[in-house]
């Protein structure tokens, strides 16, 4: 069974397989007893191994146990859920906050349940896999703008009248590492919602599952442009990037998340994250507001990184966050960089279709990884570069 479709996969170079680590997350890994500086990692902080919420996450076992044993409306969070929930609106500015068990979980769960028939969505081109999905469960239509095209959105939003509108974008995209024109983006939502005799305003859903930790001095994108948290706009973001941990949140006003709470098939039907996950994340909140180094850190290393990849002559494709794309060309292309990294100690895979339109190796960095890390990685791709012309 699927023997017919495997091959085609294979003879596409599209066949992909599972690669397992035999040590902690960080800016090197064991793979296959071999050790790799490793660049594919969303670890942005260097989090994901630190003694602290590691600590937190031991303490919060002793004290809860494992499991949670049912969903949040059943008894399966405990206190450690409700606090997390109220550290995140502090931390967003928002006026709640509710957790969810993954990114994917809440774009699929939260945008059908924000949405209704007659509504109208629309969703940059380039948004998330998790996103297209959660625009596909909605009962509400679905218009894709030009990627970060304020004006192809502006004109949109116009032709649909007499409809509520949602306008959806990431804020950094992980593919290509850069940043949505959100200033623009929640003007073109503000106008629309002081428009005489508007009913319902227009809501700005944003991914920031990139950005939180990130931008903004790790309180996320709105931060980063210095706009204010609205009622009507929805910050979802995630624990397991640059927090270190794992699951995703939605932040926004009263209302909207008691709805969501309500509504949200992807909450209401899974089981409560472990108490020591949530207890991790609430540790994380507390290092990222503390620990300025560390994010100053993270822009130094993308600086250094994303400066020595375009003078030696790769297209990064225009990013402008520690998420360092280098355009391949082809799939084959692709695969021969990664694979001569590899062969160097440099953990890099390739991402191929459907991930993304064009072929590339994603770089990413981290506030873990050393001058010594980076300049190896710059040093082995100008000698590739030079070897291949």
């Amino acid at each position: 069974m699927f023997e017919k479709e495997l091959n085609e996969l294979r003879r596409k170079n599209l066949l992909r397989h599972l690669i397992s680590r035999a040590s902690n997350q960080g800016p090197t890994i064991t793979v296959n007893n071999k050790k790799f500086i490793n660049f594919s990692s969303n670890d942005y902080l260097g989090l994901a191994s630190q003694p602290e919420i590691i600590e937190s996450a031991i303490m919060a076992i002793e004290k809860f146990s494992f499991g949670s044993g049912s969903s949040r409306l059943l008894a399966g969070g405990c206190t450690l859920h409700e606090r997390l929930e109220k550290d995140v609106s502090r931390f967003k500015d928002t006026e709640s906050a509710l957790v969810f068990n993954s990114g994917y979980s809440a774009n699929t769960g939260i945008i059908p349940a924000i949405t209704f028939k007659d509504d109208v969505i629309f969703s940059d081109e380039m948004n998330h896999a998790s996103i297209i999905d959660g625009c596909r469960l909605s009962r509400a239509k679905t218009v894709l703008y030009r990627h970060k095209d304020v004006k192809h959105l502006s004109e949109l939003m116009r032709k649909e009248k007499g409809k509520r509108k949602i306008v959806i974008t990431d804020s950094v995209f992980s593919m290509d590492g850069d940043i949505a024109p959100l200033k623009e983006i929640y003007g073109i939502c503000l106008s629309h919602n002081r428009e005489p005799g508007k009913r319902d305003p227009a809501i700005l859903y944003i991914d920031d599952a990139h950005g939180t930790g990130v931008l903004g001095n790790g309180k996320g994108a709105l931060s980063h442009f210095d706009i204010r948290p609205e009622p009507w706009i929805i910050q979802m973001g995630t624990f397991s990037k640059a927090m270190g941990s794992f699951g995703a949140f939605a932040a926004s006003g009263e209302n909207i998340i008691k709805w969501i709470s309500n509504t949200a098939r992807s909450f209401i039907f899974s089981t409560a994250l472990p108490p020591c996950v949530i207890a991790a994340s609430i540790k994380a909140i507390q290092l990222i507001k503390k620990e300025n180094k560390l994010i100053e850190k993270l822009w130094v290393n993308t600086k250094r990184l994303s400066e020595g990849i375009k003078n030696i002559g790769y297209d990064t494709m225009k990013s402008e966050t520690p998420i360092v794309p280098i355009r391949a060309g082809t799939i084959r292309d692709a695969m021969k960089l990664s694979d001569a990294l590899f062969r160097k100690g440099i953990f890099a895979p390739a991402i191929r279709p459907p991930s993304v339109r064009e072929p590339r190796i994603r770089i990413t960095v981290t506030s873990a990884h050393t001058a010594e890390h980076i300049d190896f990685l710059i040093k082995t791709l100008e000698d590739k570069k030079r070897l291949t012309g």
